[in-house]
């Protein structure tokens, strides 16, 4: 996916960047599609009115996400998600071999320091300040409390920009990033990640497509597929045209201005698919009455390595071990899943959390 510029946060958003390396995010939000063939005014309403949440200055509530009893606490997810999440509560009890393996300034403090890198305008589903305005939601800030809730800590969410979200990991002031971050070889020379969700681009296609792409790029073969230009998507899907054309065979890749004129030429049927972020292809899929569906992934990191979305702690911090236990105990025990499901992104799961697992090799960074 791209890389670290100078915008905002998300390794999946990336649809939209000039610069086709791993982690950076669309300069804007991709406009969820409501209805069909809706306009890009619609789409800009929305953009404004979530700049405008985070320009006042609204954190997160805490007390609106989690709600404990004893020893286990009901995180609610998706609550104030809009379209983007199907609201559910999922009790989490506190697993206390896995609490203490948290360091001892942590556990004193009572509070797991969760850093969001969502700054200025957020990037649906992953991040983006609530329906009511205040509270952080999206798949991220979710993940973070049910980690908190496992350690028995309360979630002390921190949003940031991209950049800021790594400086608040070296000052100490956050603990762990749970921002959509990339495993790559480069920052493992700084940081130490617990895997907990695939890093994948993803296929739409409009919903009466029967079309799949099961990872065989001989399967585009005389389509029209749309990608953002400058992206890491594109750099893969020129690298298939050049295959196939190789091969004798055609495929036609089509630029469009934005987002809301790529989904409109999709579901119109000038193109048959669309290539971009799967996280983001799950929210303008959502709530649509299956006029898009999605038509299968690809890795992030291309064919040769599964790219991997981790916590990010300081390197050497004590912290990792703890979560990604906490992220096992929540994949072998069921709210993983519903965490998943939650958010349209189950296409994304892991089997186990890792520590350190192989990252994004230094030449593809």
């Amino acid at each position: 996916m791209s890389d670290d510029t100078t915008t905002e946060p998300t390794d999946a958003e990336t649809t939209d960047k000039p610069d086709p390396k791993p982690d950076s995010p669309s300069p804007e939000i991709p406009p969820r599609r409501r209805t069909p063939l809706i306009v890009a005014a619609v789409a800009v309403v929305a953009v404004i009115a979530i700049v405008a949440a985070f320009l006042l200055g609204r954190g997160s509530d805490e007390e609106t996400a989690t709600e404990t009893d004893g020893e286990v606490t009901s995180v609610k997810i998706g609550e104030v998600a809009g379209v983007a999440a199907k609201p559910t509560s999922i009790e989490v009890p506190v697993v206390e071999e896995i609490r203490a393996k948290v360091p001892a300034e942590i556990l004193e403090r009572g509070t797991l320091k969760i850093g969001q890198g969502a700054l200025p305008a957020g990037f649906p589903p992953l991040a983006f300040v609530g329906t009511d305005n205040t509270t952080l939601t999206g798949s991220e800030p979710d993940f973070g409390r049910l980690i908190a809730a496992v350690l028995g800590l309360k979630p002390e969410l921190a949003n940031a920009t991209w950049q800021n979200l790594f400086v608040g990991l070296d000052a100490g002031t956050s603990d762990v990033a749970i921002s959509n971050v990339t495993d790559t070889e480069e920052r493992k020379q700084k940081y130490d990640f617990a895997s907990y969700r695939q890093d994948n681009l993803g296929f739409a296609t409009a919903g009466t497509s029967t079309w799949k792409f099961d990872g065989d790029y001989r399967a585009l073969d005389g389509l029209k597929v749309a990608v953002g230009s400058g992206t890491n998507q594109e750099k893969i899907l020129l690298e298939w045209q050049a295959k196939l054309k190789a091969e004798g065979k055609k495929l036609d890749v089509k630029y469009f201005p934005d987002n809301p004129a790529t989904w409109t030429a999709l579901e119109s049927g000038q193109i048959d698919a669309f290539f971009g972020p799967n996280p983001g292809i799950a929210y303008q899929i959502a709530g649509t009455d299956d006029t898009f569906r999605n038509a299968g992934t690809f890795s992030g990191a291309g064919e040769s390595l599964q790219g991997l979305i981790a916590a990010t702690t300081k390197k050497d911090s004590g912290l990792v071990e703890a979560l990604a236990d906490a992220i096992n105990y929540l994949i072998e025990n069921g709210q993983y899943a519903t965490w998943l499901k939650t958010y349209g992104l189950s296409n994304e799961a892991v089997e186990k959390s890792e520590i350190n697992p192989p990252g994004l090799p230094l030449e593809n960074q």
